[in-house]
């Protein structure tokens, strides 16, 4: 069992021993370390409290307002009640939002002029996790720096909660119909056009909020016909939640046997998206980003972003539009960084994750899916035939064990010397790019291994750069 903290939130597994996994205890220091963070941003005296302005404009409420919104885990009320208890005792106001994706949180937040939020959601990991992220007044994920401080807070226990009369109240509302709102609004998402299409779609919700959100967009979108697999949210996943082809044959053989337009697939927390073609095969979960990528390219030009370890097809069509790629260290955080740094007009990451900053710096399923089918519907192509237009790319994942003691830094140092006729990229781990081909090696923050990523145009090319590179790895060991 295992309790994993980092800059990005706490995340572990439901019962056993304090500290060392995501316990009651444990969930009550880590609310309160971030309560008091907020508190300490966004409190300094009473009368900078009340002339205090929102990210959007609006004036900020007096008193530390925490939105708070979960997935279907089963675990997920009991770390609920007590978040939100904790966030009350540590007089902050909660906007209780319930059941709802990460992208619909991050929305709230914006929309309730709140200090910040936390969402309830251990992504793709299986029901025995959970977690807590967090996020700022923007919607967004803290900084490395902002994350270290919650963690120096939680783990001196530097604290306090507040007396009777200073106890912070709570409140429920919906929004996932305004999500919805805001996805339809958006200027490349054409409900028209979706609607005179008349699509066929499955989808894979994996029993969690998904299965709310999804089906009422799609109706929402105009969408008549569709074909629901796992869409009950009870939390207790029909599959591994992670949305890999391995763990969606079902949805894969639902897309054939109905003869949709298109199938979709979605993470317990619908940050990621996975789309499969009309004849049963996965689109690719790389792909995602660059199909929707090349529609709004398509529209607005401009720069793109992604992380060190998406595909290589993502620059090839953005310069193929015009615009400037640039790449960005692992996790979500830095993407958006980077993108506000670029001007990027899309970005996102290679797992399905989709950022689409007109509507807001986030990995958003909906608005990727509101965007995949309007370039279906616009261009009259059917899956297959989008994902044939893009550079044929195969990326293997493979990882190498680390022992104790071994100098990761001096492993990555040797690797760049022998490879430094090559362009090498440093800001996370080690890339090499090759004119034909790449790899990237970077140490995992959650596990003892350094995983190895690389991209071929096949598999084996892919396989064979990225075992040359675990052999120098254990060599320089």
């Amino acid at each position: 069992m295992t309790l994993i903290k980092s800059i990005s939130g706490i995340r572990g597994t439901i019962g056993g021993i304090v500290a060392e996994n995501l316990t009651p205890l444990d969930i009550v220091k880590f609310t309160a370390a971030y309560a008091t963070f907020i508190k300490r941003i966004t409190t300094l005296h009473p009368v900078e409290l009340k002339i205090g302005v929102a990210n959007n404009g609006l004036p900020r409420k007096q008193k530390p307002c925490i939105v708070v919104g979960r997935d279907a885990r089963i675990s997920g009320e009991m770390v609920h009640r007590i978040i939100t208890g904790t966030l009350m005792g540590m007089g902050c106001d909660v906007t209780d939002i319930g059941m709802a994706t990460t992208p619909t949180t991050e929305i709230a937040v914006v929309k309730e002029n709140a200090s910040g939020g936390i969402i309830i959601t251990a992504s793709h990991n299986p029901k025995q996790w959970n977690a807590l992220k967090l996020l700022n007044s923007s919607g967004e994920f803290l900084s490395a720096a902002e994350g270290e401080e919650i963690l120096s807070i939680a783990e001196a226990g530097d604290f306090s909660f507040s007396p009777v009369d200073e106890l912070g109240k709570i409140s429920q509302k919906q929004y996932l119909h305004e999500h919805i709102q805001q996805v339809l609004s958006l200027d490349l998402v054409d409900k028209d056009a979706i609607e005179t299409a008349n699509f066929r779609v499955a989808i894979d919700c994996v029993n969690s909020v998904g299965g709310i959100a999804i089906p009422e967009l799609l109706y929402a979108l105009g969408v008549k016909e569709i074909f629901k697999l796992h869409c009950a949210p009870h939390g207790n996943f029909s599959h591994n939640p992670e949305p890999l082809p391995q763990h969606l044959t079902e949805l894969a053989s639902l897309t054939r046997s109905s003869k949709a337009t298109v199938g979709f697939a979605v993470d317990p927390d619908v940050d990621r998206l996975a789309i499969y073609c009309e004849d049963g095969e996965p689109f690719g979960e790389e792909y995602t980003l660059v199909a929707v990528s090349d529609y709004v390219l398509q529209h607005t030009p401009g720069n793109t972003v992604s992380n060190l370890s998406s595909s290589r097809a993502l620059r090839d069509v953005t310069r193929a539009r015009g615009g400037e790629y640039h790449a960005a260290a692992v996790g979500e955080v830095n993407v958006v960084t980077k993108m506000k740094e670029t001007n990027a007009v899309i970005g996102g990451e290679g797992n399905g994750g989709v950022i689409y900053p007109a509507l807001h710096y986030g990995r958003d399923a909906l608005t990727g899916i509101a965007l995949f089918l309007t370039y279906l519907a616009k261009s009259g192509k059917t899956p297959s035939e989008v994902r044939k237009s893009y550079p044929p790319y195969f990326m293997a994942k493979q990882k190498v064990e680390l022992t104790p003691g071994i100098d990761t830094e001096m492993i990555l140092d040797k690797v760049k010397e022998k490879f430094s006729d090559q362009q090498i990229t440093d800001i996370d781990g080690v890339k090499i790019d090759f004119p034909d081909r790449w790899v990237h090696l970077r140490r995992s923050n959650t596990e003892p291994i350094i995983r190895v990523y690389s991209e071929a145009h096949s598999i084996e090319e892919a396989e064979r750069i990225g075992k040359q590179v675990i052999n120098l790895i254990q060599e320089f060991s």
